[in-house]
């Protein structure tokens, strides 16, 4: 898909998800309009996937690590046929529903692992690499991890394994956006210095405008050309992107748009309504 095609898509589903959170009045809208490009990218133009064959022992692997960002990625699945005919109301997190709070593997197809701790992303999916390559197998695993969960040990954990065992099968973008649940990363933790970090484990390091789709795609074209090493690509993201009151607006993190404020994202984001 061209650019131009994946901008497009990018916003699509960044209204889905405004709307399952708008019709479900529950749910995180902010961390999951700033992974809106990235989640793009992979599922329209760079993963090898069979939506009709969700368990293909060769597909691409994704964990969505910050898990309360998943009506982005329900949207994604949705729109790539994962769920037979598309979804028109999704209950998002209604007692009994497929989509819940957060991903829960074997209840929704196309998810790989359950995810909702924060931090397990980068260990479960070095786990997942290691298995790739004791298999013989050619697919790469993606990881959205957010900056705030960084704080988490088991992260470092997941990062030293995954250097230990030249996982050059794994990319790991990290949605750095500054914020986490209750505040500024910074205020909370101190610099922010993720690519510094993940050079100090001898990753492979990149950082990208995250919102820049052609950018996306050409870091993942240098990660896959790099061997011996897991890869980073840092990516500097606007919480909130594409809405003007969301961007940037913490108060987002968790929160339902008004009537007027989901009609103002139908304006902002393209959508017929």
């Amino acid at each position: 898909m061209v650019t131009s095609e994946l901008e497009k898509m990018a916003n699509h589903l960044r209204l889905e998800a405004v709307r399952m959170v708008y019709e479900g009045k529950d749910g995180h809208p902010g961390p999951a309009l700033s992974i809106a490009d990235i989640v793009t990218t992979l599922y329209f133009d760079v993963m090898h996937i069979d939506p009709s064959k969700p368990d293909w022992p060769d597909r691409d692997r994704f964990l969505l690590s910050k898990g309360h960002a998943c009506p982005i990625w329900y949207a994604a699945l949705n729109e790539r046929g994962y769920f037979g005919e598309k979804v028109e109301h999704f209950n998002l997190r209604a007692l009994g529903s497929k989509f819940q709070g957060h991903p829960v593997m074997n209840k929704t197809p196309g998810v790989d692992m359950t995810s909702g701790s924060l931090g397990n992303g980068i260990a479960l999916g070095a786990g997942m690499a290691i298995a790739g390559k004791v298999q013989k197998k050619d697919y790469f695993v993606y990881v959205i991890t957010g900056d705030g969960e960084l704080q988490e040990g088991i992260v470092w954990e997941g990062v030293n394994v995954a250097t230990a065992h030249k996982l050059d099968n794994m990319i790991v973008f990290v949605d750095k956006n500054g914020w986490q649940s209750g505040s500024s990363v910074e205020a909370t933790i101190g610099a922010n210095n993720v690519a510094e970090r993940f050079r100090g484990f001898c990753w492979d390091v990149q950082e990208i405008n995250g919102h820049d789709i052609d950018a996306i795609k050409q870091a993942i074209e240098r990660a896959k050309i790099i061997s011996g090493k897991p890869h980073v690509i840092v990516c500097d993201d606007i919480k909130g992107k594409g809405l003007d009151y969301m961007e940037n607006d913490n108060a987002w993190h968790k929160g339902v748009p008004s009537e007027e404020q989901f009609l103002e994202a139908v304006q902002q984001l393209g959508g017929v309504r």
